[in-house]
């Protein structure tokens, strides 16, 4: 980095120090992340999910078929996110009225070097992204969040369970 000649902000000059991790030393084992998050929407939008009246399509199935799609294409989303094999994917989007939120979880695995925690955490995020697209004509306050990972099982660190539901 370095200093511009007619102030003091800073500007990026080179990568240095930037630099994918070698991972081509590590053993391929079964690796699988789970990941959860939420997009809280209005009741009135919530039963038009539902009900399969939002104009724009059904919005559960459009939404699935992005987060598998974001699961898939992590690497070229994420700069220095390895591009892995990804085996499997299951993306699960549960309404909840009583909350006025439709819960978003993803499941992915496969046999690499590496994990699968960002695909995991991408894939939830593109599904709330995709249902907020759909949406929007109806509802601005919807809101995306609590995006957490739950569970990752595999590589060195073996397994890691998320035990609180926040």
């Amino acid at each position: 980095m370095r200093k511009s000649k007619n102030n003091n902000s800073v500007h990026p000059d080179s990568y240095e120090g930037i630099s994918m991790v070698d991972i081509s030393r590590k053993k391929e084992n079964y690796r699988e992340a789970v990941a959860r998050g939420s997009i809280s929407i209005s009741k009135d939008v919530l039963d038009m999910i539902i009900r399969k009246k939002i104009p724009k399509g059904d919005v559960l199935t459009t939404a699935k078929i992005a987060a598998i799609t974001a699961g898939k294409r992590t690497a070229d989303l994420i700069p220095l996110c390895h591009p892995i094999p990804v085996t499997h994917i299951e993306i699960t989007l549960t309404p909840d009225i009583k909350k006025s939120q439709i819960e978003i979880t993803s499941t992915i695995r496969t046999r690499a070097s590496t994990g699968v925690e960002m695909e995991a955490l991408t894939a939830v995020v593109m599904a709330g992204l995709c249902i907020y697209d759909m949406c929007k004509p109806f509802d601005k306050t919807m809101v995306i969040g609590n995006i957490r990972l739950m569970r990752k099982i595999g590589g060195k660190s073996g397994l890691y369970e998320r035990h609180d539901e926040n």
